[in-house]
């Protein structure tokens, strides 16, 4: 395969997966991005420019995501491997439960994608593969392809597969993103090897209620955004955002976890929005339980809250050939 274009842009969305009991299934793509430029260069060099989120932090070599991303597609094209100068405006948040390393990892495959000759060779079923491949699940991955929101699955051969589903135009979400960060690996630490059979059949009819709720049912939404396997394990090591889940949902509001955490997402009517912002303002303004946590030494360190509707982004990443 020989490359058909030397500079591409891409932009591609933040994500939400888990959506409550759809824990490593659902997902949803946000209208809040990334976007990346890639030069490919004639010489070896590998260059890196980040503004914004994760600036002064990432790697600006070829240990960068998104040049592990580009590089893996590359070679499974068969195409060849070049030199390449990025440049990242990141917006969405690192170590904050918003697919920021989906996003990389898949901004990279769909860079690939626009500097191959033939695009199609990267189809979104190998996209996802690939993705799947270096994130080790597709929940984020998936809606960051496909857009809207996903049920994501491992079939039988350990071969991730993806479906869209239906969003009512009625619904929308509302994310609430801490400065405090937690890691993947830290969140996923702490659950359990095994789960009561309860559990696991609760998680299975909501979220087949949840996948109706998107749908038709906006109502349904609380009920439907109930979880008993992953979020209260969790609320160890992120009390904030859950004492944070905890007050919406006792306000009525279909509060979740968003990915592994800290943000918190909330998924709502339309004509809901006025109302969650005041009920997360008033919440934010009088529980302490939701603005500190303490430290390693015991000591309350405050946590400062953004609250963000963002809607739901219909695509996933797009490229474009400059």
């Amino acid at each position: 395969m020989k490359l058909g274009a030397d500079r591409v842009s891409v932009r591609v969305p933040a994500t939400s997966a888990n959506l409550g009991p759809g824990f490593d299934a659902l997902g949803l793509a946000l209208n809040y991005f990334d976007e990346l430029t890639v030069h490919a260069l004639a010489t070896e060099r590998v260059q890196v420019d980040v503004i914004g989120e994760g600036a002064g932090e990432v790697p600006n070599d070829e240990r960068h995501l998104v040049v592990k991303s580009i590089r893996r597609a590359l070679d499974h094209v068969g195409a060849p491997q070049v030199g390449l100068h990025l440049e990242c405006r990141n917006n969405i948040p690192h170590g904050r439960g918003m697919g920021s390393s989906a996003a990389a990892v898949v901004a990279g495959l769909v860079a690939a994608r626009g500097l191959i000759h033939d695009p199609d060779a990267l189809n979104d079923q190998v996209l996802l593969n690939l993705a799947t491949q270096l994130e080790g699940h597709p929940d984020n991955a998936a809606p960051a392809i496909l857009g809207g929101a996903t049920a994501a699955w491992m079939t039988a051969h350990d071969e991730p597969r993806a479906a869209r589903l239906a969003i009512s135009s009625e619904i929308e979400p509302t994310v609430i993103v801490p400065t405090a960060r937690l890691s993947t690996h830290r969140a996923r630490g702490v659950l359990p090897l095994a789960v009561p059979h309860a559990n696991a059949s609760f998680n299975a009819g909501r979220a087949a209620l949840l996948v109706h709720a998107l749908a038709q049912d906006p109502d349904l939404l609380f009920d439907a955004t109930e979880d008993k396997l992953h979020q209260e394990y969790r609320a160890p090591v992120m009390p904030a955002t859950w004492a944070l889940v905890a007050a919406l949902r006792a306000r009525g509001f279909a509060a979740t976890v968003s990915g592994a955490g800290p943000t918190v997402l909330v998924l709502g009517r339309t004509t809901d929005r006025a109302a969650v912002l005041e009920a997360v303002g008033s919440i934010l303004a009088n529980d302490p339980d939701a603005t500190s946590a303490p430290d390693p030494l015991g000591e309350r360190v405050g946590i400062e809250w953004r609250t963000l509707t963002p809607g739901f982004a219909e695509a996933g990443a797009q490229f474009t050939r400059d």
